[in-house]
C-alpha cells in the first residue's frame, strides 16, 4: 500500500496561485494520471501548481497554423532546447523551442530550479522493458499523449521526446541518468510565457514503478492568465 499523499496548502485564488497576475483565462485542475491540453495564446502565461508534491508533468509543445490548427512541424524539440541554452536542465529564463530553433514559450519564473528534459514519457511499452510483464496493463503517459493530442490532429509520429516539469533526473558523471525523489514541494509552482500561440498537451504521469510520482500520483493545477499590457 503506498503512503499517503502529503496534504494539499489550503486553497487560494487563482489570483494567488498564478505566478504572473492577470486576467484569468482557464483554472483547471488535472486529475491524477489524466491528460490535459490548450491552445495558449502568444503573450498569456501558464502557471502549473504541483499542488501535492513531487508529481511529474509531463508536456509537450506545438506551434500553430495561421489557421489556428496545429502544425505538427513546429513541435518542441529537446536538442534545439538544450543546445541553445548549453544545458539540459530547464529553470527561469530557459525558452522552449520548436524543430526549427524557434521560440515556442519562455520560463519567466520557477520556484522548483529544475526541470528534466532528457527521461521521456513512460508507455506500457517502456513499462514492461522496465518493470516486468505484469505491468503491462497500466496506463502510461504515451496513452494520455495519444488520446489527448488526436483531439487536435496529432498521431503517433506526430509525438516527440518531452519536458518533465518536476521530475528530477540528474545526470551522472559517466553520462548514466537516474529517476530519483523530486524536488518538488506542496504547492510549487512554475510559469511559461507563450512567445508565440502554442497547443501545450500535458500528461499527469500515471508512473507508479519508479519515484517520480511518489509512488503515487497526485493532480495538479493549470492556470493561463493574460497580464495587463502597460
Amino acid at each position: 500500500m503506498s503512503a499517503p499523499a502529503a496534504e494539499a496548502p489550503a486553497p487560494d485564488t487563482t489570483a494567488d496561485q498564478a505566478l504572473v497576475t492577470g486576467a484569468v483565462i482557464t483554472d483547471s485542475e488535472v486529475d491524477p494520471r489524466g491528460p490535459w491540453s490548450q491552445v495558449v495564446a502568444a503573450g498569456d502565461v501558464l502557471t502549473i501548481v504541483d499542488l501535492y508534491g513531487n508529481q511529474a508533468v509531463d508536456t509537450l509543445f506545438y506551434g500553430m497554423n495561421p489557421g489556428g490548427t496545429v502544425d505538427p512541424a513546429a513541435r518542441y524539440s529537446a536538442q534545439a532546447t538544450i543546445t541553445a541554452q548549453g544545458n539540459v536542465f530547464l529553470t527561469t529564463g530557459s525558452v522552449i523551442r520548436d524543430q526549427e530553433s524557434n521560440p515556442l514559450m519562455t520560463i519567466v519564473a520557477d520556484e522548483v530550479g529544475n526541470h528534466d528534459t532528457l527521461g521521456g514519457a513512460c508507455s506500457q511499452e517502456s513499462n514492461t522493458l522496465r518493470y516486468g510483464h505484469h505491468t503491462k496493463h497500466q496506463h502510461a503517459c504515451v496513452e494520455n499523449f495519444l488520446a489527448e493530442g488526436a483531439r487536435h490532429g496529432l498521431g503517433k509520429r506526430d509525438m516527440v521526446g518531452n519536458v518533465n516539469f518536476f521530475m528530477n533526473v540528474p545526470v551522472d558523471p559517466d553520462g548514466a541518468l537516474g529517476i530519483v525523489d523530486g524536488l518538488s514541494a506542496p504547492g510549487k509552482r512554475i510559469a511559461l510565457r507563450a512567445e508565440v500561440d502554442t497547443l501545450v498537451l500535458i500528461s499527469n504521469c500515471p508512473q507508479i514503478n519508479n519515484p517520480c510520482n511518489g509512488f503515487d500520483p497526485t493532480a495538479v493545477r493549470v492556470i493561463v492568465t493574460r497580464p495587463e499590457v502597460v
